[in-house]
């Protein structure tokens, strides 16, 4: 009975497969690739968090598993993109044309906001990682 009592208690704590018992990963943290995301967004309001993001994504890159990497190069690409985007777009403006542009590249970052966030929560490396649309 004291032994089911201590087995139900180490199986809270670990995965055990037959004689294998496999620790959980704590240091898998998908915080700071999510506030970079959050950052991104809250660009949109307050144009300086972009600045802020790209920062902590060069800061924390090659910190993590593959996966995880792959997360601070998309973010990487996508405010260095971003920025060439919409200094096109910005110029484009004196003709009409940059505004429509200019709302293509709002739509272009919150789908790759969102594609992000969906890889962190299933834990995988976003698509299309080397892309420069979606």
């Amino acid at each position: 009975m004291n032994d089911d009592f201590r087995n139900d208690r180490v199986q809270n704590d670990r995965t055990r497969d037959d004689n294998v018992i496999i620790e959980p990963d704590k240091s898998l943290d998908t915080t700071m690739p999510m506030v970079v995301y959050a950052l991104y967004l809250i660009s949109f309001v307050v144009g300086f968090t972009s600045v802020i993001g790209v920062v902590i994504a060069y800061v924390y890159r090659g910190k993590g598993p593959a996966w995880l990497d792959e997360h601070y190069r998309y973010q990487i690409r996508t405010f260095w993109i971003g920025l060439l985007y919409a200094t096109i777009a910005s110029i484009l403006v004196l003709v009409v044309i940059g505004i429509p542009l200019l709302i293509a590249l709002a739509v272009w970052l919150i789908v790759r906001c969102v594609k992000g966030f969906r890889g962190l929560q299933e834990k995988r490396a976003p698509d299309n990682v080397d892309t420069w649309l979606f």
